[in-house]
């Protein structure tokens, strides 16, 4: 079972207490945006094997959202931060290079 702890309260919960949220830090487009963009925007996602990066809500808990760096592969979290972080922290980064040889960072 996937176990994350959230960063704004501090909780450590199963995936049974908490509400998946999809790919996190997507480049969103307004009003001024191309078709091809909007599209992308909406239903082009990464799908990675390996490392993803994630938005959950802690819904049974402080009902914040959160992201979370985690392996698809084998569940193993690496990491979770605040949902208002616009790229993951460089000590989350390091420590996913350290555990994932080969792995070429965030981009």
């Amino acid at each position: 079972m996937l176990t994350l702890t959230c960063p704004c309260c501090g909780v450590t919960a199963e995936e049974t207490e908490l509400a998946p949220g999809g790919e996190a830090h997507l480049k969103r487009f307004g009003p001024g945006a191309s078709e091809a963009e909007f599209e992308a925007y909406m239903f082009a996602r990464a799908n990675t094997k390996g490392v993803v990066f994630e938005r959950w809500r802690h819904a049974y808990g402080c009902g914040k959202w959160f992201l979370a760096a985690r392996s698809s592969v084998t569940l193993e979290v690496f990491g979770t931060y605040p949902a208002q972080t616009s790229a993951p922290p460089a000590d989350l980064i390091a420590a996913i290079k350290a555990r994932v040889p080969g792995w070429e960072g965030y981009p």
